[in-house]
């Protein structure tokens, strides 16, 4: 396997963080975190949820992020260097490796899809056309349209996507980030504060903090808050690993690991904060999920709110960047396998998996739901398992350690090993397993 000798960089930790809160921020955060509040009853779902957060955070995380710092490759090589140090040869790693891959290949272009109707919704809000929609049916019939023909604003996505990605890790997704998921941050927050003024926001905010003890003792409300923390920080064995082996030998990968829980808990917490007051304004209970949820009945309900107009465009703009940037993040492991296989240019190896995304994009639109449902439930949760065992099971325990702890100037405590190959491993097969069986539990 051919490496680029001239591997992309962070230009700073920031820059690193930032890109990597911004491929966790999507539609998991957005449309299904709200509703598992709602569902689950405010605090008894946030207090299992924040316990698997901490779990994933500092062992699955950190797995990732040191696996590819340690290999400065994608899911591949690395897995291929794995098996070279365990069983001498690189062959099965390397095959093992393209599960990943595909599977960020095959979520990006569903997800392409998704951003193609984010993007008309963007322009709908700020014409003004949206707002003016009375009635779920109208809401349900314009989504209708966004949904079965949109090719406009779908090849627009992939476009601005292939543009950022072009100019490389550190001019490209970097800046772009560093732009993007602060003003997603903003926006949501500035949506918060304006619902909180609103007579009747009070109700929502009070049942997101609700705790019910008896609740607790549901074990489908402790499932259930797994796969949400599981798919909220973006474990699947390709995005992470693939920005951290950007990463220098001088970056802290359990802090940054830490900043990058922190700061995804903090946009569910907003989406739920916007969403579930706005619900409780217009006097409706938040029973959907899905794109459901936020393109048709979240609108319904907001174009009843006073100011629906800048609201709903405040919240679609916020919702484009949370899109984009995890887009971005998706497509970087095809991207970089390319160039690492072949050592090809990054424009080319760009231009290549953009060519891909839009053509194949195009075609699946139509059955975008059930590809993403696919790739959710069984080819992402596949990778990520494969990356937790090649990295704590079949890597050697110095060299994990050794990994994990560069540039530390405290090493991770005796916890750590045994949490992150035992626990965090039997949490990712579990999730694998659920979700067949159920159907998808993220």
């Amino acid at each position: 396997m051919l490496q680029n000798p001239n591997r992309d960089s962070w230009g700073s930790k920031w820059g690193f963080i930032l890109a990597c809160i911004g491929s966790a921020v999507g539609m998991g955060n957005i449309w299904l975190f709200p509703a598992r509040v709602s569902k689950y009853g405010g605090a008894t779902f946030l207090i299992p949820y924040l316990i698997f957060v901490l779990l994933i955070g500092s062992t699955g995380v950190v797995g990732e992020m040191a696996f590819g710092r340690a290999t400065r490759s994608g899911p591949m090589h690395a897995f291929g260097q794995a098996t070279k140090m365990r069983f001498g040869t690189d062959r099965p790693g390397k095959l093992l490796g393209l599960i990943p891959v595909a599977g960020s290949l095959a979520m990006a272009i569903g997800y392409s899809v998704v951003t193609g109707w984010i993007f008309k919704y963007t322009a709908q809000s700020l014409s003004g056309a949206l707002s003016a929609l009375q009635g779920a049916d109208a809401f349900s019939a314009n989504f209708g349209a966004a949904a079965s023909g949109n090719l406009f604003w779908q090849v627009t996505g992939m476009v601005i996507t292939i543009l950022i990605m072009a100019f490389g890790v550190g001019k490209g997704i970097e800046k772009a980030n560093k732009v993007m998921t602060p003003l997603f941050f903003l926006l949501f927050v500035g949506l918060a504060v304006y619902l909180l003024l609103l007579p009747g926001s009070q109700a929502g905010y009070q049942y997101i903090f609700v705790l019910d003890p008896a609740g607790l003792a549901d074990p489908w409300v402790w499932v259930y808050a797994l796969g949400q923390a599981f798919f909220s920080l973006s474990i699947a064995g390709n995005g992470t690993l693939i920005y951290g082996s950007y990463l220098s030998k001088n970056s802290d990968v359990p802090a940054d690991a830490r900043m990058v829980a922190v700061f995804d808990t903090c946009a569910a917490l907003l989406a739920a904060l916007v969403i579930i007051p706005a619900m409780a304004v217009a006097g409706q209970q938040l029973d959907a999920s899905g794109p459901g949820l936020m393109f048709i009945y979240l609108p319904n309900v907001i174009a009843a709110i006073p100011g629906s107009r800048v609201i709903l465009s405040v919240f679609f703009l916020a919702v484009t960047f949370a899109a984009l940037t995890s887009l971005v993040n998706l497509f970087e492991a095809p991207t970089a396998t390319l160039q690492e296989l072949f050592g090809l240019k990054r424009p080319a190896a760009v231009g290549i998996i953009g060519a891909v995304g839009i053509g194949v994009g195009l075609v699946i639109a139509p059955i975008v739901s059930q590809w993403m449902d696919v790739c959710s439930i069984y080819i992402c949760p596949i990778g990520a398992f494969l990356a937790a065992v090649m990295f704590f099971w079949v890597c050697k325990k110095e060299y994990v350690l050794h990994e994990v702890n560069l540039a530390r100037t405290k090493p991770l405590g005796r916890w750590f090993y045994p949490m992150a190959k035992y626990v965090f491993c039997g949490v990712t097969l579990l999730v694998l397993i659920l979700g067949a069986v159920k159907g998808g539990i993220g």
